[in-house]
């Protein structure tokens, strides 16, 4: 991943809050028979060093990637359009354009694929508590009938990516004067406002 300087993201937390953050990563494998491999599916940073999910038993991925190779999850937190009309330089001097902020972080590892029963449903129930436990009445794998759920197992195999590797990249404005950068929260503001939110942070 190709990061500018301005930009490096490095400190572990803020990394592992990009991966959180994220709501749809992309797992990308290397195949022989097909080159790449990539599919769009949820992941849990599980610890630091493991990313779990599942896939469909369908998805060729599971089967035809290189086990001996590394695979890439990629993640994206916030990202945003920037208006050259946000910045404080445009009414100075004119010579502004457009640009795009985000933040992402790329995992390499080590893909594991999970089929034992027992361990699959395990992924399952830690994956939907994951994303049902900030809603007022959260629903829980226990309660949709047990014949259901295994026949639901079926249809998947879980993922484990055993990370060895993190990069990340926080583009937020850090490169503009402090004025340009305050005209991009309050531009974003009504837009975007994660993404002012996210600018704001770097002022601190």
């Amino acid at each position: 991943m190709y990061i500018p300087p301005a930009f490096v993201e490095t400190r572990p937390e803020e990394l592992h809050a990009i991966m959180r953050a994220a709501s749809l990563p992309v797992l990308v494998s290397p195949t022989a028979a097909t080159g790449l491999a990539a599919t769009h599916l949820p992941l849990m940073l599980e610890a630091p060093d493991r990313l779990v999910g599942h896939m469909a038993r369908a998805n060729p991925h599971w089967r035809e990637f290189d086990p001996h190779a590394e695979s890439l999850a990629i993640f994206t937190a916030v990202d945003g359009y920037v208006s050259p009309s946000w910045y404080a330089t445009k009414a100075e001097t004119g010579k502004v354009v457009p640009t795009w902020d985000y933040q992402a972080v790329h995992a390499h590892g080590r893909l594991e694929i999970i089929e034992d029963r027992a361990a699959l449903l395990d992924i399952v129930t830690r994956l939907t508590s994951r994303y049902e436990s900030p809603r007022a009445t959260p629903w829980a794998v226990s309660d949709a009938p047990e014949d259901y759920i295994q026949a639901m197992l079926n249809g998947i195999v879980g993922v484990v990516l055993h990370i060895t590797r993190l990069e990340g990249v926080a583009k937020l404005s850090q490169n503009k004067s402090l004025a340009d950068r305050e005209g991009v929260i309050a531009g974003a503001e009504a837009e975007n406002p994660a993404l002012a939110a996210a600018v704001r942070r770097t002022l601190d």
